[in-house]
């Protein structure tokens, strides 16, 4: 076959979840891939009208939002467990030092591992469900956002 002269991109439509080792299926939609951002301190250079601009040195990570299927998998309640062992209505709930994760975010291209984004002490933020709607043909859907100490590729 003839060298087409370029390399084509990698789609974005192919990609696992994998928490703690495990397989997460039904994730649909993964936003908030940043490698890090650090902040920006402006220092004034006395005597000039020149501003010097250099790094806080603190660097933070975006959440993790990931949108899944309810198909009723055992990933359905594998989520709900973690939810629930932080937040609990009768204030049980052991918040985010004891129940934090790792995992594995891998972009595949016709099957294979491509990329690898790994991600460090993560906790759910939040999770949220589609709306029901009556005479609609949509999907319910669950969102979690994760926070998380790292984010890596």
């Amino acid at each position: 076959m003839a060298d087409p002269g370029f390399k084509e991109s990698y789609r974005t439509n192919e990609f696992v979840i994998e928490i703690d080792g495990i397989e997460s299926p039904g994730i649909t939609k993964v936003t908030g891939l940043s490698e890090g951002e650090t902040g920006t301190i402006e220092q004034p250079d006395g005597g000039s009208n020149k501003i010097h601009k250099i790094s806080s040195g603190v660097v933070k990570f975006e959440s993790l939002t990931l949108e899944r299927n309810m198909d009723g998998s055992p990933a359905d309640k594998a989520f709900k467990d973690w939810f629930q062992s932080m937040f609990k209505l009768d204030g049980s709930g052991k918040g985010s030092s004891t129940t934090r994760k790792n995992g594995s975010i891998i972009k595949k291209q016709f099957g294979d591992e491509v990329m690898r984004f790994g991600f460090y002490g993560a906790w759910v933020k939040s999770s949220k469900f589609s709306d029901l709607e009556a005479g609609s043909e949509n999907l319910l859907k669950q969102t979690i956002v994760l926070e998380h100490e790292g984010l890596e590729r």
